[in-house]
């Protein structure tokens, strides 16, 4: 019965073929767009995760003033100094450490000059922030103790100041410091908060303290904690050591912040999360409309059949087989439109990601959940037609013109 029933819809739709392709197209839409913004959210959080790993392994970043304060009181907080370093060093579960000096500076080469990042830090810091040098060298110890004036840029830089040209044994100008490119930074992207980490310049952190900052201020540390050890313990332990170092009272606040970078990814990852949700809700909306729309043609086709189903109760047709025939009837259409519809949206879910350059990420389970809620959905808005349907009086239907 249920093969026959089924059989008598798709024959009902293909007789009908443009008025059930526009009824259906609600259901497209909504299942395509459902599944779009889904995996266009899913792959924003799998591109913010992926440029938060490239941050580095196990890190951990310490910087003066307290990120519960409110704006201005982190500038008051006193700077860190060198000596912070070896004492931070010495926390258990530090693996590595690179105090950094930075400023947002102009770099000029012949008549050419751009606004960089240029940091102060020791060789160390290569390693914690897993960047790899692609041309040259990284500056020595030995310079970087001496304080010699020499530097490493990155892609980003080396392309907008030399362009094609071998940057290695050239000069640039930082202020009044001539720093000579000993060399350049393999590429490492956009971080996760959109800063081009290749617009850099890094030199040695004497070098930036004493002959362009002209100031020993530290504005940040770099920490790799041990893989057997766990994040929080090594937090703690460099909280601990500088409450100590700065004479911060017992109950006072920190004027210093510690974080590491599976809080930042917690955090971003739980916002991309809720947008992803957001905008997976709206989409949901058309699927309510498409569903609308299917209820109102199948009460037009109650309606122009209503001779018909007269005819059917009159030589016996019960009234749950009646409703069974529309109810499927509404079923098919919604089904037809989920299957097209995930195909408009994986589809669009592709386009966007290549667009937008970002992960390309569809989940079966957001596909298998928008189908299953389109096929509720012709169960649902189905069920007062073929209702209706069934409770037609045959009499009253035979006289129907």
């Amino acid at each position: 019965m249920f093969w026959s029933t089924l059989l008598m819809a798709l024959q009902e739709i293909r007789r009908n073929a443009l008025r059930s392709f526009l009824t259906m197209l609600g259901m497209v839409i909504g299942v395509g767009a459902v599944i779009t913004l889904v995996s266009v959210g899913q792959g924003t959080t799998a591109q913010v995760t992926a440029d938060i790993a490239k941050m580095g392994k196990n890190l951990v970043m310490v910087f003066p003033g307290s990120g519960h304060r409110r704006s201005g009181t982190a500038a008051s907080a006193p700077p860190f100094r060198n000596e912070d370093s070896v004492a931070l060093a010495a926390v258990q579960g530090v693996e590595a450490i690179a105090p950094l000096a930075a400023g947002n500076l102009l770099v000029v080469y012949g008549n050419k000059n751009e606004s960089t990042q240029v940091m102060g830090t020791t060789t160390a810091y290569l390693g914690i922030r897993e960047y790899a040098v692609e041309q040259g060298r990284m500056f020595s110890v030995s310079e970087e103790h001496a304080g010699r004036p020499v530097c490493v840029i990155g892609a980003t830089t080396r392309e907008d100041l030399f362009g094609s040209q071998d940057p290695i044994g050239e000069s640039i100008r930082i202020q009044r410091l001539s720093c000579q490119v000993i060399g350049v930074l393999a590429s490492k992207g956009q971080s996760a908060g959109g800063q081009d980490q290749d617009k850099v310049v890094l030199m040695p952190l004497l070098t930036f303290q004493r002959r362009v900052a002209g100031t020993p201020d530290v504005s940040s540390f770099f920490v790799t904690a041990a893989d057997e050890i766990d994040t929080s313990r090594v937090i703690s332990g460099i909280a601990s050591v500088l409450r100590e170092r700065r004479r911060i009272a017992s109950g006072a606040t920190d004027d210093f912040t510690v974080r590491d970078t599976a809080e930042i990814a917690q955090a971003v990852t739980a916002a991309t999360s809720s947008m992803t949700a957001l905008l997976g809700a709206i989409a949901a909306v058309s699927l309510i409309v498409g569903g609308i729309g299917i209820m109102n043609i199948m009460l037009v086709s109650v309606t122009e059949r209503t001779r018909e189903i007269g005819i059917r109760i009159a030589i016996g047709a019960l009234g749950r087989e009646v409703m069974l025939q529309f109810l499927v009837e509404s079923v098919v259409l919604s089904v037809l439109g989920g299957l097209i519809g995930v195909l408009f949206g994986v589809l669009g879910a592709y386009g966007v990601s290549r667009g937008l350059s970002m992960p390309f990420v569809v989940s079966p389970e957001t596909i298998l959940l928008a189908f299953v809620v389109s096929a509720l959905i012709g169960v649902v808005f189905g069920y007062l037609p073929a209702r209706k349907a069934a409770r037609l009086e045959p009499i009253e239907a035979l006289r129907h013109e």
